[in-house]
């Protein structure tokens, strides 16, 4: 074990002075160099050990050491990663994200999730022909978890995860062009403004976490390699790093774990645990993966208590009576998000009546049951499955009636929520999901 000079080191580096020799109370004297350095003059160009760096000076009839503590070094050289460029389309897309192009900033978490449930499902998929990709890394999920003190939200999923040159390819490029697509679309529609489904049409949906985030850490494990990897990248670079995770703690069995740095505009209200579990159930309350939100809850407890004595009455400690009391205390626990299931998506034989009315209350918030409903199917050049409801009560008032923005109608595409912004399709007394 090599010697101990000093019990800290600075971050930079440190500064020992040492006499050249030490006279021992015997008269006896004691070369440092032949305990601390190497011979045969190695001590001019500096040498290592232990995983230090020393570096001499000479002073007089003392001699400097100086540490600049290698190891830390060398960590810092292992973390800083591998620096790519992104692609040039990819740089054009973050720019015009990261500068608002969106008024419904929210629609970052229904892409992240939808990225999810595809990982999970291209893993099951897989899994048919490879069973030795489930391993023991536990069910198919999504996990969601905010921090509010910290401004941070973190999306895992026990997905397929990514290697190293998938994390290049996926999220570094672009496949078929997807952003210049996307780009066309957007310039096409720059007059009716900037749709909140359109960034999810064709392939970029990963980017829309830099409308909220200033910094985006991607860590993912595939099953297919035995390292796992940390794609990190900020909303105004231009480049992103990639690097491999050593730390035993920040081993994942398998799949994918999005950290997203809130800018300092969004962190507080969408850091939230409750206003992240409203946009689950609004966007992904009909993802076919289990979608698990961390939330604050309330508990009844029964605690024992000592009964204060009457006034002037002396009671002897130990002696006193308790009383059983409840309580409510406050914890924190996960919680499924996503318990409704899409009855549009089954044929019209197989819902029964009550399946009908109590998707139809969940869905619309409404309180009694529908006046009548009809499920159907139309197929040609568009195909969709859908259900209308006719409301069991009648408008309270005209307004309700004649407004041509209808919220009444909700589309949903591959399970995921879409819009229900439409203009005067259908009467607003009517609701209809498709």
């Amino acid at each position: 074990m090599a010697p101990v000079l000093s019990r800290s080191l600075v971050s930079s580096a440190s500064f020992i002075s040492l006499s050249s020799s030490i006279r021992h109370p015997n008269n006896k004297v004691f070369n440092l160099r032949s305990v601390f350095f190497p011979q045969n003059n190695g001590l001019r160009k500096g040498f290592s050990c232990s995983g230090l760096k020393w570096k001499p000076e000479k002073r007089i009839d003392k001699i400097s050491v100086r540490c600049e503590a290698a190891v830390a070094e060398q960590e810092a050289a292992d973390t800083s990663g591998e620096k790519f460029e992104y692609q040039a389309e990819v740089s054009r897309l973050l720019d015009l994200i990261v500068h608002s192009l969106y008024s419904h900033k929210e629609v970052f978490l229904r892409e992240l999730v939808s990225n999810a449930s595809d990982a999970l499902d291209k893993l099951r998929f897989l899994s048919v022909t490879e069973p030795s990709l489930l391993g023991d890394a536990g069910d198919l999920e999504i996990r969601i978890r905010s921090d509010l003190d910290n401004g941070t939200i973190t999306i895992t999923d026990t997905g397929i995860g990514m290697t190293k040159e998938e994390l290049v390819d996926c999220l570094g490029t672009i496949a078929q062009s997807g952003t210049s697509k996307f780009l066309k679309a957007l310039k096409e529609n720059k007059d009716v403004g900037a749709d909140n489904g359109l960034i999810g049409q064709f392939g970029v949906g990963f980017y829309s976490a830099f409308l909220v985030a200033e910094k985006v850490v991607v860590s993912t494990k595939s099953p297919k390699s035995d390292k796992q990897y940390v794609w990190e990248s900020e909303a105004e670079s231009s480049s992103y790093v990639i690097k491999e995770v050593t730390d035993p703690e920040k081993i994942l069995r398998r799949g994918t774990e999005i950290t997203l740095y809130l800018k300092e505009d969004d962190k507080y209200e969408l850091s939230d645990a409750v206003r992240i579990q409203g946009l689950v159930k609004n966007y992904s309350q009909f993802v076919a993966f289990p979608i698990y939100t961390w939330v604050e809850k309330s508990r009844t407890v029964e605690v024992e208590e000592e009964e204060e004595p009457k006034e002037g009455e002396e009671v002897p400690e130990g002696e006193k009576k308790k009383t059983k009391k409840t309580k409510t205390e406050k914890y924190w626990d996960w919680e499924l998000a996503n318990q409704t299931k899409p009855i549009w998506m089954r044929s019209a034989k197989e819902v029964e009546k009550d399946e009908y009315q109590e998707f139809y209350k969940k869905t619309f918030n409404e309180f009694l049951d529908p006046l009548a409903y009809t499920h159907f199917t139309t197929e040609g050049e568009v195909e969709f499955r859908s259900v209308l409801y006719i409301p069991g009560m009648a408008p309270l008032n005209n307004e309700e009636v004649i407004n041509p923005k209808t919220k009444n109608i909700r589309l949903y595409v591959k399970r995921v929520f879409i819009s229900d912004d439409f203009d005067g399709e259908l009467a607003r007394y009517l609701y209809i999901s498709i």
